[in-house]
């Protein structure tokens, strides 16, 4: 008997410039653009599952190993509901085509990271979802037309469907179709773009995304004149920057960004606080780091930016990470050895250190566990379609013990 199965992976994604408000909340439709990188697979991923089968009872979904309820009416639903519809539409053009859009799901998925910790969950999760229903249905779908169906799901999950640096172009329809996902430039465009994740904090967040941005809707002045004014200029001025290589004006409207962003969540009332005490250390250290760069006739060399949460992610061309995790592991002691996928390091590990004429008095040193973790990656492709041994689900159709 045929098994109606595919396994897809997608990647986290990190904005540049933030996509926070909601135009529309059931549609997700954003009040501005965004745009962002998408991080290396192998490094941060979510793996999704999805079997098709007639003996099912009904559509089920296990994430990391726990059933999640599928609501009706809810992002899950939506979004399985709308890629059915898609495979519905080819079995009624095509009679050949096993009509497997009647069948119940099964789907299991799982991240190698820890879910809703400031690290874009949702969106890798999202879009994992969407690739992997894409590859069991057989879609021949481009990834701009399954960008409006995981932006139902998650709104930044529409960027995770590319590689490389993404806008999520806002649109202006009421029924959101002008509201999707298109490459600014894929990965190989710009390899040497790095990224350092330091993980301030891996516990669930006080304020969720989806609460807080309402607020700021409702409430903030100041997102007003952002998306009325600001965010336009930036769109175009980065991905210009982003064309042009040109990693001074990436990384200043990356951090300007960052911070409008984080000034907007503070003038919701009430106010929402993401960012904490460890999140201001390391603005201060990479402000520092650059200054010194500037000073000597140089560029920018690096730029943080943090989402909502106190996580940073710090971008740089790749020769820099060397020098920032030096510097980071000297405010921050790190309880685990850092993991050094490109091998910055060698055998003796990395020894906390700051660069010359840097001030250190900028910051106080943090004891260990401050931050609890640091990853390095880069900018990294879009989804994949995997190899059936890499199935998240066994033959009975439930999730593999792993």
């Amino acid at each position: 008997m045929t098994v109606y199965q595919a396994t897809a992976s997608a990647p986290v994604n990190i904005a540049c410039i933030k996509y926070w408000g909601k135009r529309d909340t059931k549609l997700i439709l954003p009040t501005n653009s965004s745009l962002s990188v998408t991080l290396d697979q192998d490094h941060l991923r979510s793996t999704t599952t999805s079997r098709a089968d007639p003996s099912f009872k009904k559509d089920r979904l296990w994430l990391n190993g726990e059933e999640e309820e599928i609501k009706e009416g809810g992002r899950l639903a939506t979004c399985i509901k709308e890629m059915r519809g898609l495979r519905r539409q080819l079995e009624e053009r095509d009679a050949s085509l096993r009509k497997i859009s009647g069948y119940p799901v099964h789907i299991s998925s799982r991240n190698n990271f820890p879910t809703a910790a400031g690290l874009a969950s949702s969106a890798s999760g999202f879009a994992a979802l969407v690739a992997s229903l894409a590859a069991l249905y057989q879609l021949p779908t481009d990834a701009s037309r399954l960008s409006l169906i995981a932006r139902q799901g998650s709104g930044s999950a529409c960027r995770s469907l590319f590689g490389g640096f993404v806008a999520w172009q806002m649109g202006e329809k009421a029924d959101g179709s002008d509201s999707y996902a298109v490459q600014v430039a894929p990965r190989e465009h710009w390899p040497d773009i790095h990224a350092l994740i330091c993980v301030v904090s891996d516990d669930k967040k006080g304020t969720s995304s989806t609460s807080g941005m309402q607020r700021t809707v409702e409430t903030s002045t100041l997102l007003q004149h952002r998306i009325k004014h600001v965010v336009p200029e930036r769109m175009q001025k980065i991905s210009e920057a982003i064309l042009a290589r040109d990693f001074d004006t990436f990384a200043r409207i990356t951090m300007q960004d960052s911070n409008q962003f984080h000034a907007v969540a503070l003038d919701t009332d009430p106010p929402i606080f993401y960012m904490n005490d460890v999140s201001r250390a390391i603005i201060a250290l990479i402000v520092e780091y650059n200054r010194i760069a500037v000073a000597n006739g140089g560029k920018l060399k690096a730029a943080y930016t943090y989402d909502a949460g106190p996580n940073a992610v710090i971008y740089a061309p790749k020769e820099n990470i060397k020098e920032i995790v030096e510097l980071i592991v000297k405010y921050f002691p790190q309880a685990e050895a850092f993991k050094d996928p490109f091998g910055l390091f060698g055998t003796q590990g990395v020894q906390g250190k700051v660069i010359e004429g840097f001030n250190e008095a900028v910051a106080k040193p943090f004891p260990v566990g401050a931050v609890k973790g640091l990853i390095h990656t880069r900018v990294g492709d879009g989804p994949r379609t995997l190899a059936a041994e890499e199935a998240l689900l066994a033959e009975d159709g439930l999730p593999k013990k792993l």
